[in-house]
């Protein structure tokens, strides 16, 4: 049994092959077979609309999930109240429902109040909270198994700190029979998905056409975006798990279901809150599914472009951005296009009908001028806010977009010229002038104005300072500087864990080691901790002897951090699966990032197959 029931997104005139294949699973069956579930309500199914799909499955997909809704439900039965007010009105009456099964059998409130126990002691900050249990539903069987579809090393990094509510969720869902609810509101949910289907498609088929591409159609990588009513409509999730790409979305009741249409300054008809979905997020989540292939087709070519990294050190980016130039790129070319399809907020001049005297056809052209040279004033002010936010290849990618749509030609097409034909010395120049934001700077939007509102820089400390110095090359500094911290406070994980790479770079592993070693027991901080594990894999795995199990007891221990970000699991595994071998010096070595050198060869990391989710509170339109 599949864990998704299924829509295919039909994009227009492009709909899928109407030919399909005998069923092989319960979620590929044809229109014309009896759904049995609709007959047994007590019957487990995951499938809430059910349509026939080409055969292998479409590429691109809204879908609903009852695994996904047991797990919303058992929150929101918790205490999970987040965007209730904006909420479906079918939210609202699950949660009754539910407040009744509990209220109405001893076993019901015993294993509701189990349950919550282990939520309220399992939290997280923010948007973490939330983001655990979707990354842990996503590798769930339907109910009632809601057993693992993946090995427990397999799971991203943040489920793997609520896996205990299992059995847990397994015994509410049973006691309080969750699945006869999700079957009472089997038409709540199918209007969900009727309410945005419309919008959803034409956001999806005006993409494709700006990139010039073919409709997707399946290659083995699936987009799809999951429908849960139960979830706050301000909280998006989004996941790339290996070649599949999730993004799950609750919507806002709406009056007129209806396409939302942008004002005449954009080039995308679809409004950001279309549908009364977050469909600027969705969008941008589409827009990485075409651009990630494209990249990473000739991911090695962009070693060229890897002194880049060094002059966004102290953007505020994250991490995984500053060490990783396909990410890198990959972003910046996403910003670039979503400057170039943005509404500028400025009505664009209307064609006049029957034409009288030759002054109005004058008049419109002038009209069209001055829109065009407004609506490019707009668009390039957002290209400098997204680089002074610390995406600096968006201005270049930008300037390229716009001879690709004069010419009409692909985004495939194109981006060998536009990536790999870049002149990196003069871009590297320009990054180096750009002043960054400071990470807490709020960056407004406002119709076809931009503020800048800067805050003041916060100083940097002296590891702030160690760190930087590090990635710039100068290892005696970073020394000195790491040494000065750990005179002051002896047990500073980070200072201990820059001092450990400058030992790894200046050829001491015994030193490295037992800097590494004193990182373990006193940094609180995941990424450090699981990045030292790492190190101290490698370690053991480049002594002779019998050290390989030590090592993969490292590899492992790292896997267990909670919190870790893919690239550190990227490493870890890669280390399991064979030992690590130091790589042969060259002469370039000594340009390289410390983090290169010696005992890491991270340098062609794979991006991040996890992204944390972002609760995202609806503002004003962005673009």
């Amino acid at each position: 049994m599949r864990l998704f029931s299924r829509v295919p997104l039909l994009l227009l005139t492009f709909a899928l092959s109407a030919a399909t294949l005998p069923a092989q699973s319960s979620s590929s069956s044809s229109t014309n077979k009896p759904d049995d579930s609709a007959q047994d309500p007590q019957k487990p199914s995951s499938t809430v609309v059910r349509r026939a799909v080409e055969a292998g499955g479409s590429a691109v997909s809204l879908e609903t999930s009852e695994t996904l809704f047991t797990m919303a439900a058992a929150l929101n039965s918790c205490g999970y109240d987040n965007g209730l007010e904006s909420s479906l009105p079918v939210r609202a009456a699950i949660r009754a429902e539910m407040a009744t099964a509990v209220k109405a059998g001893f076993e019901a409130r015993a294993a509701h109040d189990t349950l919550c126990t282990y939520i309220d002691g399992h939290k997280q900050p923010g948007a973490r909270n939330l983001a655990q249990y979707v990354s842990l539903a996503l590798f769930l069987s339907p109910p009632p198994d809601l057993v693992l579809s993946v090995g427990e090393g397999d799971l991203p990094p943040d489920s793997q700190n609520v896996i205990g509510i299992l059995p847990l969720l397994r015994d509410f869902a049973v006691k309080a029979q969750l699945h006869s609810i999700f079957a009472r509101h089997r038409a709540e949910y199918e209007d969900a998905v009727l309410q945005v289907h419309d919008s959803v498609t034409r956001m999806l088929l005006e993409t494709n056409v700006y990139l010039h591409q073919p409709v997707s159609s399946y290659d083995g990588r699936r987009f799809e975006v999951l429908l849960e009513p139960m979830l706050s409509p301000q909280a998006v999730n989004a996941r790339i798990y290996g070649t599949d790409y999730f993004i799950a979305v609750s919507p806002t009741k709406v009056e007129d279901p209806s396409i939302s249409k942008t004002s005449p300054g954009s080039r995308m008809s679809v409004s950001d809150r279309a549908a009364g979905l977050q469909m600027d997020q969705i969008r941008r989540m589409y827009l990485l599914y075409n651009v990630d292939p494209i990249i990473y087709a000739r991911a090695g070519a962009t070693n060229r472009l890897l002194p880049l990294l060094k002059t966004v050190s102290d953007a505020p980016i994250d991490f995984t951005y500053k060490s990783d130039i396909v990410a890198l790129t990959t972003e910046c070319l996403i910003k670039a296009i979503e400057a170039r399809t943005m509404d500028v907020g400025i009505p664009k001049p209307a064609k006049p009908g029957a034409v009288k005297a030759r002054t109005e056809i004058d008049d419109y052209n002038q009209a069209l001028i001055d829109y065009d040279k407004k609506a490019e004033a707009v668009r390039r002010r957002q290209v400098l806010l997204d680089m002074e936010s610390g995406w600096v290849l968006t201005g270049s990618f930008y300037d390229k977009l716009a001879i690709q749509d004069r010419e009409g030609i692909s985004l495939k097409e194109s981006i060998g010229e536009m990536v790999y034909g870049m002149d990196v010395p003069s871009e590297v120049s320009k990054a180096k002038k750009i002043p960054f934001f400071a990470p807490d700077s709020t960056n407004l939007v406002a119709g076809a104005g931009i503020t800048h509102a800067r805050s003041p820089r916060r100083s940097l400390s002296i590891v702030d300072q160690a760190e930087l110095k590090l990635q710039k090359g100068d290892r005696t500094g970073a020394e000195e500087l790491a040494e000065k911290e750990l005179a002051t406070n002896p047990n500073s994980g980070d200072a201990l864990y820059i001092l450990a790479r400058v030992k790894l770079t200046q050829g001491d592993p015994q030193a490295a080691y037992d800097r590494f070693t004193q990182v373990v027991a006193n940094s609180k901080d995941p990424r450090t901790l699981a990045w030292s594990h790492v190190y101290l894999g490698r370690l053991y795995d480049t002594q002779r002897g019998n050290s390989r199990p030590k090592a993969v007891a490292e590899y492992k221990a790292a896997l267990n951090t909670p919190g870790i970000q893919q690239d550190v699991r990227a490493a870890a595994e890669a280390g399991i699966q064979k030992p690590f071998a130091a790589p042969k010096r060259t002469v370039t070595d000594s340009d390289q990032s410390p983090d290169d050198e010696e005992l890491d060869p991270t340098g062609k990391k794979q991006k991040e197959s996890y992204k944390p989710s972002e609760e995202v509170i609806p503002t004003a339109p962005r673009r």
